[in-house]
């Protein structure tokens, strides 16, 4: 009989879960354990350079506007539970940066897109709607923490209200861009989120990474912050 334990899941109410294993990832393919690194360390220096000029800018103007500290340094949860170091631009004052504490481990994709959200900045309102604050991520993708396309990487305080079977987002690496940012039902609660990942982590190919990769110019062009 399987032990039955009390968790919080994330839509804030208390449920009960079987202790049961998450389901097994399926096989990782040649694409997933060769051709997808290589080709995300290439884009990242590609891209690195190519932003170079971007990167500069922005990192004058929140010195400027902001002061001392231009990137934002946050724990998140990647590749085999894995925890590392995500890098962004700041877009938030020095007193309110502690978003995961703030927030409890709330479902952020409601409480942090709030397009007045009194957290941010004039500045970092801008460099959100535009996606510029990730571009540091590419230094991420560079060190092997993360890929171009993947699920979103999660705070700790989120991972650990996961049921199990969300645990299989953590079978691949955490992405700039994923399927659950390109899609129409970006706006919705964290599980339909989770779900939408999931069938990612099922079906990773080139195709696929090269589908959200097209999706994901609109999605900026739109001012669709991730």
């Amino acid at each position: 009989m399987a032990m039955l334990t009390v968790t919080r899941p994330l839509q804030g109410e208390v449920s009960v879960a079987p202790t049961a294993p998450s389901p097994p990832a399926l096989p990782a393919s040649a694409y997933q354990r060769w051709i997808k690194p290589a080709l995300d360390a290439v884009s990242a220096v590609v891209l690195l350079v190519l932003c170079l000029p971007v990167l500069l800018g922005v990192a004058v103007a929140i010195r400027v506007a902001l002061g001392r500290g231009v990137l934002y340094r946050q724990e998140r949860v990647g590749l085999g539970g894995r925890r590392f170091t995500i890098y962004k631009f700041r877009t938030m004052h020095h007193d309110r940066r502690r978003e995961d504490l703030t927030l409890g481990g709330e479902d952020r994709r409601r409480t942090h897109k709030h397009p007045n959200d009194p957290r941010h900045t004039t500045l970092g309102r801008f460099l959100r709607k535009t996606s510029l604050d990730e571009l540091p991520q590419l230094l991420n993708v560079l060190r092997g923490d993360m890929s171009l396309v993947g699920p979103r990487p999660e705070l700790p305080s989120v991972v650990d209200r996961y049921l199990p079977i969300h645990h299989r987002r953590h079978t691949v690496k955490p992405g700039i861009t994923g399927s659950w940012q390109v899609s129409p039902y970006r706006d919705q609660p964290i599980t339909e989120a989770i779900g939408i990942d999931l069938t990612y982590v099922d079906s990773v190919s080139f195709v696929t990474d090269c589908a959200v990769l097209v999706k994901t110019i609109p999605a900026v062009l739109s001012r669709r912050s991730f």
